[in-house]
Formats: structure tokens, C-alpha cells, sequence
């Protein structure tokens, strides 16, 4: 499995939704045991989920995320 491929899977696996057609848990679960990189993504893509779920649902993270996210875009 290519990384693309994975992370892919990864992020079908964080919404909770039905990986990709031909991949199976089994085989993301291997290429991850294997990649440290796609478990640093997979991990930094769960954190930026909580992160836009506590922005939705307007809890204050007390980090400044918001103020620092639109200084960013412009």
C-alpha cells in the first residue's frame, strides 16, 4: 500500500466512514505498523478533528487557535 493510499484510508477511518474500495483494516493496519510517517499523519489529522470539533462547537481551547488560524488565511 502507498502512503497516498493510506492516509487515504486513514482519514475514511477518522469520520468513521467506509474505507476505500480494494483497501481492508487489516492492510492499513499493517502499511501503519510499518510507516511511522503515516502514524505521525493519522495523529496529527485526529488532533486537527478535535480541534475543529471544539471550534464548532465554540469551546474555548484557551490556545488562541482561532486568532491565529485567521491572521493565517488573510
Amino acid at each position: 500500500m502507498h502512503c497516498s493510499q493510506a492516509r487515504t484510508a486513514i482519514s475514511a477511518r477518522i469520520d468513521r466512514e467506509e474505507l476505500p474500495p480494494g483497501t481492508t483494516g487489516a492492510a492499513l493496519d499493517a502499511h501503519l505498523r510499518g510507516c511511522a510517517e503515516c502514524r505521525r499523519w493519522g495523529e496529527r489529522a485526529l488532533r486537527l478533528k478535535a480541534l475543529a470539533r471544539q471550534l464548532d462547537t465554540g469551546l474555548d481551547t484557551g490556545s488562541g487557535i482561532g486568532t491565529e488560524v485567521g491572521t493565517d488565511i488573510g
